[in-house]
């Protein structure tokens, strides 16, 4: 008979892991020490060859930078450009350690041309010192093509401790920087850049101004415009190598917006021959400086503006502030008997003064404890020939009828001791009396243009109301189509008038014949200005000699205005000095736009004693 019986408390046999953790220690300490072994070696053994390899494969962000905006004359011709360029820096570390690479070429090369399977020491030290031989001869010719004072380079890997950025050349040509890359010299790095450039060089130079090394603007309308041309720089991620150099891009983060172009009012056509006129004007007076401003009169674009001496801002080594300033437009003088006919028409507007009134000179008129002079006794003037003998004593008179308060509000509409608003950096407001300091003799002294001062840009922009029968234009530097800011100063009955009388200036016998334009009617204005300073007040034999002028006559296109400061060479009378200067360019000017002639056998209106014939 079988037990059925459970035995029980009987254990199973257990098994014996033993062995298998002490594989898997051993094991996983013997892979920590393959890790840690790993480690030093990389580290401590392999570590200059790591660094190497990591400097040859270098992730950096660099900045893309912007295409400048273009400035343009009225026509499309270009006034500053940005041409891409190249800037050099070094990295006097890496420049100062041998290329590991450019050495086993030259071994190379060396066990070549020895046809020898192995080199001796003797020979490995022979090749390292023709290598830094070479090194060393290369920088003196990387010195040489960038112009660089010799040693200039050397003595940046003297120093204690060695930069590891320092620009050597900016913005060069791309030929001159692929002349220093066939050298291939470590630790030298390139960066594209963008450089201004312009094509008008002196001729515009006044006007257009500069940019710095950043191509950001300096001077003038580069300045004005800045953030319109500038644009925003764009960035991206790029692959350097062991030179510093992109040898590829990763990405871009994002893309750079360039600039907007400018189109400026300026013909350029025009504004050469006001600079070589105007140039020419000074060298022969032996002047300190000139200006010459022309606007279109019908919508107050400003066509043309030169100053002498001028300057070339694509070399601007040694420039100094006095030869970049434009003097146009920050510069003010009083403007003398330019002024009379503002005085005429304000009187004959005004109701103070009729067309057969007759006025009595004899050379010399009291103002209170003060006299006004003329420069000859003219005796008795009409209307006309007060502007045609420029007589101070006759525009006196007229200015003592007028009410202060009206005859200053007609010079403030013109625009003295405002500014003329053309948007250029600097731009002068000029002054005008206040009111309350107005007694006869300064009122006096206003008519014929003491006591206020003005630059060439605002006397030319109050000529525009004796050019556009009456309508005062705002300036403007942008081309355009209209001028919506245009104001009446004068009627035009009064304007047509007076500009009738401008047109005797310009006959034989007026103050500036020599600002006649053969087959065109011209009228224009005359103003010899003593300088003012000294004891006195005045500069004894010191002159702005001035001419403004309007033409055609008949039908008025254009407005001119030049000074001449200091003139020397024994003429100083703006007749004689700028009113040349004036025909010439005005010449030139009415042939280049197509203006008809509007002269053949006709002759000046002359307004008499009696009224207009």
């Amino acid at each position: 008979m079988m037990d059925f019986r459970v035995k029980r408390n009987v254990r199973a046999p257990i098994k014996d892991f033993s062995r298998r953790r002490k594989f898997l220690l051993i094991f996983m300490m013997g892979c920590m020490g393959l890790l840690v072994g790993r480690a030093v070696y990389l580290q401590v053994f392999n570590k200059e060859f790591l660094q190497n390899q990591g400097n040859d494969r270098q992730i950096a962000e660099v900045v893309m930078p912007a295409y400048r905006g273009t400035i343009k004359d009225r026509n499309g011709a270009p006034l500053a450009i940005s041409t891409p360029v190249d800037t050099i820096s070094v990295n006097a570390k890496q420049l100062k350690e041998d290329d590991k690479s450019q050495i086993k070429q030259w071994l190379k090369a060396f066990k070549k041309a020895r046809n020898a399977a192995k080199l001796s020491e003797d020979d490995k030290i022979q090749v390292l010192s023709d290598y830094q031989k070479d090194k060393k001869h290369k920088i003196q010719q990387m010195e040489a093509v960038l112009g660089l004072p010799p040693g200039k380079i050397s003595g940046l890997l003297k120093e204690k401790k060695l930069k590891q950025f320092v620009y050597v050349a900016r913005q060069i040509d791309p030929g001159v920087a692929d002349q220093v890359k066939a050298l291939k010299l470590n630790g030298v790095n390139f960066e594209r850049e963008f450089k201004r450039f312009y094509p008008a060089s002196e001729i515009s130079a006044h006007l257009i101004g500069f940019t710095d090394l950043e191509d950001n603007g300096q001077e003038g309308l580069e300045a004005a415009y800045e953030e319109t041309l500038k644009g925003v720089p764009g960035r991206k991620r790029v692959i350097r190598d062991g030179t510093h150099q992109v040898i590829a891009d990763v990405e871009n983060i994002q893309e750079p917006v360039n600039g907007k172009d400018l189109e400026l009012s300026i013909d350029q056509r025009l504004q050469y021959l006001a600079y070589r006129e105007l140039g020419l004007a000074v060298d022969s007076h032996k002047a300190k400086s000139g200006t010459l401003v022309m606007l279109d009169a019908k919508n107050g674009e400003i066509l043309a503006v030169a100053n002498q001496p001028t300057f070339n801002p694509n070399t601007r080594r040694g420039l100094k502030e006095s030869l970049y300033r434009n003097r146009a437009f920050t510069e003010v003088f009083e403007p003398g008997s330019t002024v009379k006919p503002f005085v005429v028409a304000a009187s004959l507007d005004g109701g103070y003064v009729r067309l057969n009134d007759l006025f009595y000179t004899q050379g010399v008129f009291p103002v209170g404890h003060h006299v006004v002079r003329d420069v000859h006794n003219y005796g008795t003037l009409d209307l006309t020939h007060v502007i045609k003998k420029s007589s101070n004593i006759a525009v006196s008179q007229m200015a003592l009828k007028m009410p202060p308060k009206y005859f200053w509000n007609v010079y403030r509409q013109l625009g003295f001791g405002v500014s003329a608003g053309a948007g250029f950096p600097g731009e002068a407001k000029g002054s005008l009396l206040d009111l309350r300091r107005w007694h006869d003799f300064e009122r006096a002294t206003l008519s014929f243009g003491y006591s206020l001062n003005a630059s060439a840009l605002q006397l030319a922009r109050a000529y525009t109301a004796l050019a556009d029968d009456g309508v005062l234009h705002s300036v403007s530097l942008l081309k355009r189509d209209e001028d919506i800011d245009a104001v009446r100063v004068f009627s035009a009955k009064t304007v047509r008038r007076v500009r009738a009388m401008m047109e005797t200036v310009v006959m034989k016998d007026g103050t500036a014949y020599e600002a006649r334009v053969d087959g065109y009617s011209v009228a224009g204005k005359t103003g010899t200005v003593k300088k003012s300073g000294g004891r006195s007040g005045y500069v004894a034999k010191k002159y702005f000699s001035v001419f403004a002028g309007i033409a055609p006559a008949k039908n008025p296109r254009l407005v001119m205005v030049v000074m001449i400061d200091e003139p020397s060479d024994g003429q100083y009378y703006g007749g004689l000095v700028s009113a040349p200067v004036f025909s010439k360019v005005m010449a030139g000017a009415l042939r280049i736009l197509e203006i008809s002639p509007d002269q053949e056998e006709s002759m000046p209106i002359l307004l008499t004693q009696q009224g207009p014939r």
